[in-house]
């Protein structure tokens, strides 16, 4: 039998808990069964592990589904964890977990963690016995770093006694290997216009609300000067593609015959709003600067991606933030705790006919941080036009509306709404209609670019 890995994709998620009850009748008869047979796992949460790209399946020659591994990136830090791992029982002892794991932890090494840890049974042998063969080793878990997933058990009411932690440490990533990078969305959570600039550009306020979902960018290093995108992107040539351009803008920054390879895996909607193209420029900038050695710092990256768009700069800086001018003048803030509802209506928005467009509001008077954070300023000069020009984006508003104050984010065409919990969020987004593609995703202060960067730094937290 020959199987192959691949990234989950959100229609396997039925077939993924399927595996997971499966797997569970082995535990039939053994002590643990009472509470996996309890808890399952939750669909929706499943959904946007997959979202993010944190849950692999193995699949065979007819493309079913016969395994998975998820990985648990909760906690934060410079370690990862194994949330689930499951075979079908008819599949098993056929080297397809050991894949499944080994995939896993390659992926973590590329994206900069240096652990790997997991909570599992002691005397099961396909358990601590399995994990033990694939370079895990049995830690102390009453160490800080597993508080976390001990919590977790106690709320599922697992037996403490049960439970084994275990840890594989992992290697850096080779100079010359490829290493994995996020490229987050946002979202605007206002936009206004106070006036047209003589250089034709417009003044704008806005607040933009990083989230830790987003795209995920490949780099490897070359030595030949070479810059090659290896990812087809429909409509976008190479030569035009902000990653491809961001890396050449590098290039003289950076020690004689630096190269990339890059590829880039697209979660975020094209057009929508979200800043899908400017955050994928700033990340393979952010990221270059240290695989190149390049050396430059934040001021220096934030001005050479403010020459391929005014949104650029906000992800190169890596902070949510009050913009103004056209979105270069950025003041940090720190923002509630917030979940969001990201709605795609699947409608293009062209953003040059919007602003063109007589019925556009260009005169607001300036907004202030505190009109902001009193909940007074919250609207969307772009959404009356958007509104009345594109009925798909009305509909998807009009939809969110019934829930709460749904938004524009940008000039669309993705919507949002801001939630209090990730349970409110992903109880909307279970009801999204089938003509919508709906997202959930936590608000971040500080950006997983820069988290990330840190881990590829060897420190813990974000970079400063």
């Amino acid at each position: 039998m020959t199987f192959h890995i691949e990234r989950a994709q959100p229609d396997q998620v039925d077939a993924l808990c399927a595996i997971e009850r499966a797997a569970v009748e082995l535990f039939r008869g053994h002590r643990a069964w009472r509470s996996y047979r309890d808890v399952s796992v939750p669909p929706e949460v499943l959904r946007e592990a997959i979202a993010r790209g944190l849950v692999w399946v193995a699949v065979i020659g007819s493309g079913e589904p016969v395994g998975f591994i998820w990985l648990d990136a909760e906690q934060g830090g410079h370690a990862i964890g194994v949330a689930e791992m499951d075979v079908l029982p008819s599949h098993g002892q056929r080297g397809i977990g050991a894949a499944l794991l080994e995939y896993a932890c390659g992926w973590a090494r590329m994206a900069g963690y240096h652990r790997v840890d997991l909570g599992t049974l002691s005397d099961v042998p396909w358990n601590a016995p399995f994990y033990a063969k694939h370079g895990f080793a049995v830690m102390d878990k009453t160490l800080p770093e597993f508080a976390f997933y001990r919590e977790r058990d106690r709320e599922n009411g697992f037996p403490d006694d049960l439970r084994v932690f275990m840890s594989r440490p992992l290697p850096p990533p080779d100079p010359a290997d490829w290493t994995v990078w996020p490229a987050p969305a946002k979202v605007n959570l206002f936009l206004r216009i106070t006036g047209r600039r003589p250089d034709g550009y417009h003044d704008l306020q806005t607040v933009f609300r990083l989230l830790d979902w987003g795209d995920e960018i490949r780099l490897r290093p070359r030595r030949d000067g070479e810059i090659h995108r290896l990812t087809d992107v429909p409509g976008v040539p190479a030569e035009t593609d902000l990653v491809v351009r961001v890396a050449r803008l590098l290039q003289p920054h950076a020690p004689a015959g630096s190269g990339v390879d890059i590829e880039v895996e697209k979660r975020i909607p094209m057009g929508g709003g979200l800043g899908g193209g400017s955050s994928d420029a700033a990340t393979v900038l952010v990221a270059l600067n240290r695989l190149w050695d390049a050396d430059l710092d934040e001021d220096d990256l934030a001005e050479l991606g403010r020459q391929l768009g005014a949104d650029v700069p906000v992800f190169v800086r890596g902070r949510s933030a009050w913009a103004e001018g056209i979105g270069e003048k950025l003041t940090p803030m720190a923002l509630p705790e917030r979940w969001y509802v990201v709605l795609d209506p699947h409608e293009h928005v062209p953003t040059g006919a919007l602003f063109q467009a007589s019925e556009l509001t260009r005169n607001a008077p300036p907004a202030t941080i505190s009109s902001f954070a009193s909940g007074e300023t919250v609207e969307n000069a772009f959404a009356p036009v958007v509104r009345a020009r594109h009925p798909r984006v009305a509909a998807a508003l009009d939809w969110l509306d019934g829930f709460g104050r749904a938004r524009l984010s940008g000039s669309g065409a993705c919507v949002f709404l801001e939630t209090d919990s990730p349970e409110r969020a992903e109880a909307i987004a279970e009801r999204c209609p089938a003509r919508f593609t709906a997202h959930v995703a936590k608000g971040e202060d500080v950006s997983p670019l820069l988290v990330a960067l840190a881990r590829h730094r060897g420190v813990d937290g974000a970079a400063g």
